[in-house]
């Protein structure tokens, strides 16, 4: 599967600071500690709907922090996976009338198209679900090896205690767990099983419904190992940033990161789990099943320019949730402008600008306090009088490489 266009990242005198990111694990927010190689996992959309601008603000998200590894001078290595067959795809396919590839498809490249939009930089792989089944496969015969399978009317399950650490990421009880689990794609109650929370890694062909030959009989992945094997195949463990929206820490990256560890026999799987909050809507979460959404798209085709979109996202901390409202992008579009009108002006030095941005970003993805350094720059070009000199002219390019650089928004 093909990404999205790479946008250029300008280079910035000097070199970035080490990133410090919020752990779910932990609690905390620690040093990340890549190698010249920075490894990072988001998992990607399941195609049967429009990007919405709770999937941007998580895909902006990590975005930046690509962007703060390359600025301190780190090669990333980022894999991004779709989850191209799975049963919400399958179930819209069967309302609309779709055929499902034909589904998965138009909106993936949708996808993509608001992806580039947004300048948000693609990853380096980019795999669907469907093309990822041989190393599937590969994956659950290993948990098979381990003990970890069993099966139930010949569906396969993993066997979640066998790994001693699992519930480890995401930090919930044991009646939580079972809770989340039946919300969010889980079977828990179905019989047969031998314990409520074993996950499903591989699931027999269903009438109508599309399957692939395996040694476990026809059928397809369950959700969770998708990504594990995709990212096991593409990033060398342990991953250095492993990430989502919040609703993805359980059951997903729990089971996902309990099924590498089982497979392996190492761990980490990743040494950061970082997840995103959820964007509202009318008091809500923004969500699909709901259809309270707002679309990137949308917005793309009523006019407004996707830098003012992406200023809109910038504007909350990633990691908080926050609701959509009437006034976000107009917010944004005036920022937008300001900024420009501040860049072909006279300028204060810009210096303190690219600093204060660095150092907002390094200290967990600060984007609130970023747009706040340049707000404070841009009022004083305002301010300033006169004609620009060589050095006026001078710090309005370098607020503009680094707001391109570093926050992604070209003015």
């Amino acid at each position: 599967m093909h990404s999205w266009p790479a946008p250029e990242v300008p280079r910035l005198p000097g070199r970035g600071l080490p990133l410090r990111l919020h752990d779910t694990a932990t609690g905390e927010v620690r040093a990340t500690a890549p190698g010249p190689e920075a490894r990072l996992y988001v998992c990607g959309i399941t195609p049967y709907d429009a990007t919405h601008m709770g999937h941007a603000a998580t895909y902006v998200a990590f975005d930046l922090v690509q962007r703060v590894w390359l600025d301190a001078g780190h090669d990333v290595h980022y894999v991004q996976n779709v989850t191209d067959v799975d049963d919400p795809l399958l179930a819209r396919a069967l309302e609309t009338g779709d055929d499902w590839e034909s589904l998965a498809d138009r909106e993936t490249e949708l996808f993509r198209e608001d992806m580039a939009a947004l300048s948000v930089l693609p990853p380096r792989h980019y795999v669907g679900a469907v093309e990822s089944i041989p190393s599937v496969i590969a994956y659950v015969e290993k948990l098979q090896a381990a003990g970890a399978v069993y099966s139930v009317e010949g569906d396969l399950y993993f066997r979640v205690h066998a790994d001693d650490r699992f519930g480890s990421i995401a930090g919930l009880s044991g009646e939580r767990m079972h809770e989340v689990f039946g919300e969010r794609g889980g079977d828990p109650y179905r019989p047969g099983k031998e314990h409520p929370l074993d996950c499903l890694v591989w699931q027999l062909e269903r009438p109508g419904e599309p399957a692939w030959e395996s040694p476990f009989g026809r059928g397809r992945p369950g959700w969770h190992i998708e990504c594990t094997a995709i990212a096991l195949e593409h990033l060398q463990s342990p991953v250095d940033v492993q990430g989502g929206g919040r609703d993805l820490a359980f059951p997903h990256h729990e089971m996902g990161a309990s099924e590498a560890h089982v497979a392996t026999g190492s761990w980490p799987y990743a040494r950061h789990y970082t997840h995103a909050g959820m964007v509202g809507l009318d008091g809500e979460k923004m969500s699909k099943s709901r259809g309270n959404l707002v679309f990137v798209s949308a917005l793309r085709r009523e006019g407004h320019d996707p830098a003012a979109i992406r200023l809109a996202l910038l504007a909350h901390h990633y990691r908080g949730d926050w609701e959509w409202t009437a006034e976000d992008l107009p917010r944004a579009e005036a920022r937008l402008a300001a900024w420009r009108t501040a860049v072909a002006s006279p300028a204060p030095p810009a210096e303190p600008v690219v600093t204060g941005i660095r150092e907002r970003l390094a200290d967990d993805l600060d984007a609130p306090g970023a747009l706040a350094v340049v707000d404070r720059w841009a009022e004083q070009a305002r301010l300033r009088s006169g004609a620009p000199g060589a050095e006026d002219a001078a710090a309005g390019e370098l607020v503009r490489t680094a707001l391109d650089a570093l926050l992604g928004v070209a003015l």
